[in-house]
């Protein structure tokens, strides 16, 4: 190589090799990313879309975590909320880009949440896709605590499934029952049978990491639609290889239209898959 040449090249050699790898990552990022997802063999899979700024986010700090990154690569996003979460503005809420709602209806047998009437007439005149949620007490009768659920949450075609919210309670104050696995199982199983009876559509569980850990390993119950949290890692850090629906990846978020941090929440598809899904469910989006 002449004098000429080989000076051109060094010359040109680093713009040359920034352009090669940067040809080379848009190659494998994506496998990149299965192949991290595939690490914890759980469905993780973030490549329904590119990484950019959580969908209905508004400004507010919060803690950026494994979870709230890997949340960016998903398509559909959506809240849960309580009265805790005051007096949302659902049009704005919608408008800002967030995709559904759930909404905490009933506790036990004999506690509404006081402001589910105003959340489910909210969302359902701005037509935001929205359902409501049971938590489960686990020291009060099945058969009670559903018939107490079905007296407060109208059956409305366009509403999405029921969840049955079953997480441990060891610091309750009024109930101190030790969960024992079978028992635990059937009892969640009676109520979800008579939520798909009363509303027609297969109910969504939510769950608990230490929940899940104590009675729905295994892949227990995999009928349903799970519904998991995990606010700091990803899903299959916690919860293996168990296939889920949606996501509860952060507990301190800002959304437009809510005045107070909440529950963000990510549903496993893209835009194709969550459509089929609400029309699977009854729901026409306008």
């Amino acid at each position: 190589m002449d004098d000429f040449k080989h000076k051109t090249f060094m010359r040109l050699a680093p713009a040359f090799l920034r352009l090669a790898a940067a040809y080379l990552l848009r190659l494998t990022a994506p496998a990149a990313l299965l192949s991290l997802a595939a690490c914890g063999s759980g469905p993780d899979d973030p490549t329904f879309s590119t990484g950019r700024a959580l969908t209905g986010a508004r400004p507010g700090s919060f803690k950026s975590t494994e979870a709230t990154e890997l949340a960016q690569n998903f398509s559909i996003h959506g809240v849960d909320v309580s009265k805790y979460q005051g007096d949302p503005d659902w049009m704005a809420v919608h408008e800002g880009g967030v995709q559904f709602a759930y909404i905490k209806a009933t506790e036990g047998g004999d506690r509404v949440d006081p402001k589910f009437l105003r959340n489910w007439a909210g969302a359902k005149a701005a037509g935001l896709p929205h359902g409501a949620y049971h938590f489960v007490y686990w020291c009060r009768p099945w058969q009670e605590q559903m018939a107490w659920f079905e007296k407060n949450v109208p059956a409305e075609r366009d509403a999405l499934p029921p969840v049955l919210d079953v997480e441990a309670t060891p610091t309750s104050p009024t109930c101190r029952r030790h969960l024992q696995r079978d028992e635990t199982l059937q009892e969640m199983k009676g109520m979800l049978v008579e939520m798909e009876r009363f509303y027609g559509k297969k109910p969504v569980i939510y769950t608990t990491v230490d929940f899940h850990e104590a009675i729905l390993y295994d892949n227990a119950l995999p009928e349903y639609p799970m519904w998991i949290r995990s606010t700091k890692q990803r899903p299959s850090a916690k919860y293996g290889d168990r296939n889920w629906h949606f996501w509860q990846y952060q507990s301190d978020g800002w959304v437009k239209g809510i005045p107070t941090r909440v529950d963000r929440n990510a549903f496993y598809g893209d835009t194709k898959d969550w459509q089929a899904w609400l029309n699977t469910n009854g729901f026409a989006q306008k």
